[in-house]
C-alpha cells in the first residue's frame, strides 16, 4: 500500500450509472469502499451481494467490503465468493473476532475490523497485527454525508501510538467526513487509507477529486 489511499464510496455514488462512477476512479485508487447495511445494526439498508457480484465482473480495482451487518460469520463466505479483496466487520457485531478474521483470511482475502464512535478504541488493540486494516468510524455509521467527528482525532492517535508500540503493519482507515478540510489532519494524526463518499462522487470530477485529497496530506 501506497503512504496514502484513497477508497471512494460508492454509497455515494449514482447507482443509476455505477459503473461510469467506479470507472472514473479506477486508474487512481487501490481499493473501491463498499459499504453493506442490513438494517440492524444501523438504520439504513444499502446493497448486498447481487450488486458486488456485478461490478466485480467489469473492474479488477480491490473491493474493500465494510460490513455493517450483524452476525456477520453467517455471510463472510458469500461475499468472498462474489468478489471482495478485503471483508470488515464491527467489532460490536461479533463474540469471537478471532474466528472471523481466520474464516476471512481462509479464502484468501485480508480481514479488517471497525470500531463505531461510541466504542472504546481500545477494543480494538487485541487485533493489532492481527488484521491488514483497523477501520475507525468517524461518523455514525448508516448514512453518508455526515460531517467528521472531532473527537475521532485522538482515537486515531491512540491507534497509532498502539501499532508503532507493537511493531506492527496494520493500516489505520477512516471512514466518515473525509473532504479537503479535513484529511490533512486525519493524516497527520496517523491514518493511511481514507474512505471517501461525497467527495469524491459528487464532484464534477470523481478521479481528479481523489488527487487533490490526496495533495492534501502532503
Amino acid at each position: 500500500m501506497n503512504d496514502i489511499e484513497i477508497a471512494p464510496s460508492i454509497l455515494a455514488a449514482d447507482f443509476g450509472y455505477l459503473m461510469r462512477d467506479i470507472k472514473a476512479v479506477e486508474g487512481c485508487c487501490e481499493y473501491l469502499h463498499i459499504d453493506v447495511m442490513d438494517g440492524h445494526y444501523v438504520n439504513n439498508i444499502s446493497f448486498g451481494i447481487p450488486v458486488i457480484e456485478s461490478i466485480r465482473k467489469y473492474t479488477d480495482i480491490k473491493f474493500y467490503t465494510h460490513l455493517m451487518i450483524t452476525e456477520p460469520e453467517k455471510y463472510i463466505k458469500a461475499f468472498a465468493d462474489a468478489g471482495s479483496d478485503n471483508i470488515t466487520f464491527h467489532i460490536e457485531c461479533t463474540d469471537d473476532p478471532d474466528r472471523l478474521i481466520k474464516e476471512i483470511e481462509s479464502y484468501g482475502l485480508t480481514a479488517g475490523i471497525a470500531v463505531h464512535p461510541d466504542t472504546p478504541v481500545e477494543k480494538v488493540f487485541p487485533y493489532i497485527g492481527k488484521v491488514a486494516i483497523i477501520l475507525i468510524m468517524t461518523v455514525y455509521p448508516g448514512f453518508g454525508g455526515q460531517g467528521y467527528l472531532e473527537s475521532s482525532d485522538e482515537r486515531i492517535r491512540k491507534l497509532k501510538k498502539a501499532i508503532d508500540d507493537a511493531g506492527a503493519d496494520t493500516v489505520i482507515s477512516v471512514d466518515g467526513g473525509v473532504s479537503g478540510s479535513t484529511i490533512g489532519k486525519i493524516y497527520d494524526a496517523g491514518a493511511r487509507l481514507f474512505v471517501a463518499g461525497s467527495a469524491v462522487f459528487h464532484s464534477d470530477d470523481p478521479a481528479k477529486a481523489v488527487e487533490d485529497l490526496k495533495k492534501c496530506c502532503t
